[in-house]
């Protein structure tokens, strides 16, 4: 096996792991009310971390702020506005689009 392949299943067993601790740890009891509202936050806080992450890092990793922003606060605005995510995503597109134009 070369040294992909190698990495490739040593992932997937890591993966695998991981995915099974839950469960065995868990066994089939309920999860207190805490616990299960901590879970529910964790989906959205790590979408935003990316969301940021992809929007505000440059091609070596540092601090850009560039039109992907403008687009993002657009779209944040619309959303706040209780507009649709149509609506949100076509703003995106639009003010971002129009920038890289000028």
């Amino acid at each position: 096996m070369t040294d992909v392949w190698v990495t490739i299943a040593v992932l997937a067993v890591a993966t695998f792991a991981i995915r099974a601790a839950g469960p065995i740890a868990v066994g089939g009891r309920e999860l207190p009310g805490p616990v299960l509202s901590v879970i529910a936050l964790v989906a959205p806080a790590l979408l935003a971390a990316l969301v940021v992450t992809q929007t505000l890092t440059g091609e070596s990793g540092d601090l850009m702020i560039d039109e992907r922003a403008a687009g993002v606060a657009a779209a944040g605005g619309v959303m706040a506005w209780r507009g649709s995510i149509l609506l949100a995503l076509t703003a995106a597109v639009g003010v971002t689009a129009g920038l890289r134009a000028l």
